[in-house]
């Protein structure tokens, strides 16, 4: 963000602190004169609401950590116990497990907002990888969560998770021994589970501080993915962009109220509430639901690929289809920002976002029968998206004519004519 603050400190108090610690002038700056498009629309709303949520599921985390007794003899019980008598245990325990699901509705539908309005596209490389980085953290740290309550499902799902380290050659083995603290899944390997889950999240606070920075410095994007030409194209963050944000945090929260208190463990396995036993394997192993396309993706796999084995590539396969993320900004040749000024590239969208869902539908069933060729076809599908279709789209593909700034796609060609916005006395912004 180009121009200078408009801060002015209120009193000498202010005044004060300002001279020494401008932490002020960073919040009016970064949350309250910040220019924003004018054109944003509530698909924007999720980076609030995703902040809002890591703050809950933190301080959920902590409380519930005072409580949870870390050792396999234990665990289970100690949680049952934090249901039962500590005060408001319930509340904490049911919002902190629903909090992460909700975690994931919120960012996959940030991400996808990014697929559709091309927010990874120069100059935002860096805030997309940042993105990307911070979602692999919501992975791992979902993941020892889960293996936390020391259920039937949190036991072999930590079974199955770290074999496939087994299947990197040489590396492998001394990896998942790692993991485990051992050569099974035990009380070491919930301790190193919990002492990491509890740690992680302060790391993705960590990156997530630098995903807003980098956002600052190159600015939003908007809907029409015109970057903004001059002040009359954004509006002051405060108020807004901040109503805005306030009215899809109280939609998003009601929602998940509503699972709090009324279906409290429908998101989670009916295998889970049955204490851990290595010598009883449940008869499906799944992950929580918000990993289910991508142990899709790893079931697939079900034949060798010529030195590989098919364990090894299903595992190659399932880091795959996140690396490529990394790459993305790189791998559409488009100079179109939005799909919305895409018409071939939009239907080929909508086509990856159905085989998103049916791939995680596909992780819930049974790896038999018609499921493991579905899932093949929806990887192979999924692969193709970002590696033939976006770099071929953009060479052949004919977009629609965009608007000559962000002011004409909200006002239409007479917005020269048009009453200056409320961004007139901010600052500037540029790409």
């Amino acid at each position: 963000m180009s121009g200078h603050s408009s801060y002015v400190p209120q009193n000498g108090v202010m005044r004060w602190l300002d001279a020494r610690l401008p932490l002020p002038r960073l919040v009016y700056d970064s949350f309250i004169a910040y220019p924003v498009p004018r054109n944003l629309n509530y698909a924007y709303t999720f980076g609030g609401i995703l902040a809002l949520f890591l703050g809950l599921q933190i301080l959920t985390g902590v409380v519930l950590a005072m409580h949870y007794a870390a050792s396999s003899a234990l665990a289970f019980h100690s949680v049952e116990r934090i249901v039962r008598d500590v005060n408001w245990g319930w509340l904490l325990r049911y919002m902190h497990a629903n909090g992460a699901s909700f975690f994931f509705i919120a960012v996959y539908c940030h991400i996808f907002r990014g697929l559709y309005y091309g927010s990874y596209k120069a100059p935002r490389e860096v805030l997309w990888i940042l993105g990307v980085v911070i979602f692999l953290l919501m992975m791992a740290t979902a993941f020892m969560g889960y293996v936390l309550p020391w259920g039937q499902m949190s036991f072999w799902g930590a079974t199955v998770i770290t074999g496939f380290f087994t299947a990197f050659p040489l590396i492998g083995d001394p990896i998942q021994q790692l993991l485990l603290g051992g050569f099974a899944v035990d009380n070491a390997t919930l301790n190193r589970f919990f002492s990491l889950h509890y740690l992680l999240p302060f790391m993705i606070a960590g990156v997530v501080v630098l995903h807003v920075w980098a956002l600052h410095v190159v600015g939003q994007t908007n809907p029409t993915g015109v970057e903004v030409k001059a002040s009359k194209d954004t509006v002051p963050f405060t108020p807004h962009a901040t109503v805005k944000d306030g009215l899809a945090m109280v939609v998003f929260l009601a929602l998940f109220a509503y699972f709090v208190f009324y279906l409290p463990n429908y998101l989670g396995h009916p295998d889970n509430y049955i204490a851990a036993n290595s010598l009883k394997t449940p008869a499906h192993i799944v992950p929580e639901w918000y990993f289910l396309p991508f142990y899709a993706m790893l079931r697939a796999i079900t034949f060798n690929i010529g030195p590989i084995d098919s364990k090894l590539g299903g595992v190659l396969v399932m880091f795959g289809s996140i690396i490529v993320l990394f790459f993305l900004p790189w791998l559409d040749t488009s100079r179109v920002r939005s799909t919305a000024y895409r018409p071939l590239y939009k239907i080929f969208f909508w086509i990856f976002a159905a085989d998103a869902v049916v791939l995680g539908w596909l992780g819930s069933r049974p790896a038999e029968g018609i499921y493991p060729t579905l899932a093949l076809i929806g990887t192979i599908y999924y692969f193709a998206h970002f590696l033939i279709v976006l770099p071929v789209l953009g060479l052949i593909e004919t977009p629609r004519k965009l608007p000559a700034s962000i002011t004409e796609a909200v006002l239409g060609r007479h917005a020269g004519h048009a009453m200056p916005s409320a961004a007139a006395a901010s600052p500037e912004t540029k790409g």
